[in-house]
C-alpha cells in the first residue's frame, strides 16, 4: 500500500506566534502514524517562487493522511498556525511502482 504525505511550503512571520503550532504537531502527528521526512534544511529552488521553509510529513497511507489534517485535533492547532505564517499544502499518496 502506497504512503500519504503532506508537502508543505511555508513562510513563517512571527517565529514566536508558530513555535506552539510546531509543538502541537507532534502528539497529532504521531496519533496517525506520521513522521517528518524533510523539516527546514537548506535548498535549490532552480524554478518557480520559493518560500523559506520545506516540510514533508509521511504517514502509513493516504487515509491516514487526510484523517489527520481534518481531525478536530489538527483543525484546532491550525488555528494557531494561521496567523503567524502561510503556506501552501497539498496531501498526496506516494508512488508504489507499477
Amino acid at each position: 500500500m502506497a504512503k500519504g504525505y503532506w508537502i508543505a511550503r511555508v513562510d513563517v512571520h512571527n517565529e514566536e506566534g508558530y513555535k506552539p503550532y510546531t509543538v502541537g504537531n507532534a502528539a497529532i502527528f504521531a496519533k496517525f502514524g506520521g513522521r517528518f521526512i524533510v523539516r527546514g534544511g537548506p535548498f535549490e529552488a532552480p524554478e518557480g517562487k520559493p518560500r523559506s521553509r520545506n516540510v514533508v510529513v509521511e504517514f502509513p497511507d493516504y487515509a491516514a493522511a487526510v484523517a489527520c489534517y481534518n481531525s478536530p485535533e489538527y483543525q484546532e492547532n491550525l488555528k494557531i498556525r494561521q496567523p503567524h505564517s502561510e503556506i501552501e499544502l497539498i496531501i498526496i499518496e506516494g508512488y508504489d511502482g507499477p
